[in-house]
């Protein structure tokens, strides 16, 4: 969906600054929080395109002023109470709890088997690759060109490739469509490409920067279309 967190291409977010041997994590917390996602999604309570778009619905000034963990926190929640595993009420309550009586001891549980899956996913996760019966549409050196499509949902479509020509660099095995998996509308595969542009095509000014973008099957169209 176009929103604040659709920032490929943009300017004005200041420069990127890297951080040399950053830590994984910089807060305890922020461990919590990849555990959460680990063991929702590990579990099938949701799953990871449901996850990108909980993100994508966040009040864009709560986006942009908190951290990357903390948008793991919010879309948790946002799927947990949509899934109904928590109601919006208990969330509230344990969140005050937590608040109130940071000390407070958390509910402890064991679970073996539940354990050895988690810790499998951590290992190798969970393809998004699928069979399909059909060939790919499109062979690596045609030129295609994008469709300008502006979706009310979720997308793995970035803005700043839509209505641009490209060369196709890649072809991938057929992989989850996200814009159906995060809507409850199935897997639908679809074959999933490596798109070679040009700078100058992606913004209108003379570079001689390559920049490569994976784009599914139905974000494609022939050039001469």
């Amino acid at each position: 969906m176009n929103g604040i967190h659709d920032v490929g291409g943009m300017d004005g977010l200041g420069e990127i600054i890297r951080v040399e041997n950053e830590p994984y994590f910089y807060e305890d917390w922020e461990r919590r929080a990849f555990g959460l996602m680990v063991g929702t999604t590990g579990q099938g309570l949701f799953n990871i395109d449901e996850f990108r778009h909980g993100i994508e619905r966040m009040n864009p000034v709560d986006y942009l002023t908190s951290g990357y963990y903390s948008h793991w926190i919010a879309t948790i929640a946002t799927n947990l109470v949509e899934k109904g595993v928590l109601d919006a009420e208990e969330l509230d309550t344990r969140t005050q709890t937590f608040l109130m009586e940071p000390d407070t001891k958390i509910p402890w549980r064991e679970n073996p088997e539940l354990v050895n899956l988690l810790e499998q996913v951590m290992k190798v996760g969970a393809t998004p690759v699928r069979k399909v019966s059909s060939s790919p549409k499109f062979q690596v050196g045609e030129r295609i060109k994008t469709k300008n499509l502006n979706p009310s949902g979720h997308t793995r479509f970035p803005r700043y490739t839509r209505d641009k020509y490209g060369v196709i660099d890649t072809v991938f095995d057929a992989h989850v469509f996200p814009d159906d998996n995060a809507h409850g509308r199935g897997e639908n595969p679809q074959y999933l490409y490596r798109v070679r542009f040009d700078a100058t095509e992606l913004w209108g000014v003379k570079r001689s920067e390559t920049v490569y973008v994976d784009l599914w099957e139905s974000y494609l169209k022939p050039a001469s279309n």
